[in-house]
């Protein structure tokens, strides 16, 4: 693709994600402020939309790539985009539930360029709110009066608990050795972890638009494959992001000894590269160290393996799509956020 067409397709993505937004905040504000009390404060700081103290804030409640996935896959299929909004909301919920969690566990202090909301309403807060979120969207499902709601929950479920399976994997790697994790167990839990739901979006998309079991299996298997390639993408920002545009400090992943896709390759190179970064991950490291050790993925190969698995899995992901939407044609807006989750910085 030329560099002005990826542009210009890139354009075309966050315009549909700014529609997103306009369709689907409302009812994901309404839902998030019918939570109790300090709950509520909680989930409202964390969205963006309230200052720690309760006052209004001018913050984005994050891109919404997910509910997009929900009502672009609807609209592939011919369904009403109006009738998927409920799941569109449900499945921006689960999100925010694993960051909420994911933020106490990985002890990130900030997101969004501010501080996390663990930092700043403490541990049990956090979780709880969690917790409470995730209750939102299975509520919201529950209530959904549209024939598919039933199988929609049921997916939506197993997803939670596939998401689960792949933060636990994710945080036994960390206490395992350099060499420990192979690169098979890394790509099962990334998958685990980020494909299951934008999988699990792009099928509920599908359900809403009354699609076969067929197509509704090619449609989760399109949004694994480009939430692998987005895992990948998300790797590679958390070495070498730019903290003004992530809002998290440099080499983060890298601090924390992350056993990231990039760092597993590198590792399994067999090159004194990896030997010199297996060496780095025995001990804490400071800002030296981490650039040292960002180098050494470089060297290692690390960062070019991810970049052609992330080409190589949207490749995946465009054929699996073509099964559930023999006219691609009619799933442009399908590919052109799968092509946008792929080419960000951030």
């Amino acid at each position: 693709m030329t560099s002005t067409g990826a542009d210009t397709e890139g354009h075309e993505a966050v315009a549909l994600l700014e529609r997103t937004r306009t369709a689907v905040h409302p009812e994901l504000r309404s839902t998030v402020e019918s939570l109790p009390g300090s709950m509520r404060r909680v989930a409202m700081y964390h969205f963006g939309w309230e200052q720690a103290d309760g006052s209004p804030a001018s913050g984005r409640a994050g891109k919404s790539i997910r509910p997009a996935l929900v009502l672009a896959a609807c609209r592939a299929l011919g369904g009403d985009q109006l009738l998927a909004l409920r799941a569109a909301v449900a499945v921006e919920l689960v999100h925010n539930f694993t960051l909420l969690h994911d933020d106490v566990i990985d002890e990130d202090p900030t997101r969004r360029h501010r501080a996390t909301a663990w930092t700043v309403f403490g541990t049990p807060d956090a979780i709880i709110t969690g917790d409470a979120v995730l209750a939102l969207a299975l509520r919201l499902l529950a209530e959904d009066p549209h024939p598919a709601a039933g199988a929609a929950s049921a997916r939506l479920a197993a997803c939670v608990i596939e998401l689960c399976a792949g933060q636990q994997a994710d945080c036994a790697f960390e206490g395992r050795g350099p060499h420990d994790v192979s690169l098979d167990e890394c790509l099962a839990m990334a998958t685990a972890k980020t494909g299951a739901l934008l999988g699990a979006s792009c099928a509920l998309g599908g359900l809403f638009a009354g699609a076969g079991h067929e197509e509704v299996a090619a449609l989760d298997a399109f949004g694994r494959e480009a939430g692998l390639a987005f895992q990948l993408i998300d790797d590679l920002i958390g070495i070498w992001g730019d903290p003004d545009r992530t809002g998290k400090p440099a080499g983060a992943d890298l601090a924390a000894h992350k056993k990231s896709l990039p760092v597993v390759a590198a590792l399994a190179s067999g090159t004194p590269a990896a030997e010199e970064l297996a060496e780095l991950y025995l001990r804490p490291m400071d800002a030296t160290a981490i650039r040292r050790a960002a180098d050494a993925v470089e060297r290692a190969g690390g960062r070019d393996w991810a970049q052609d698995q992330a080409a190589d899995r949207m490749s995946r992901a465009i054929q699996q799509l073509s099964t559930a939407v023999p006219d691609l044609a009619a799933a442009g807006d399908l590919l052109a956020l799968a092509e946008f989750v792929t080419r960000r910085t951030r």
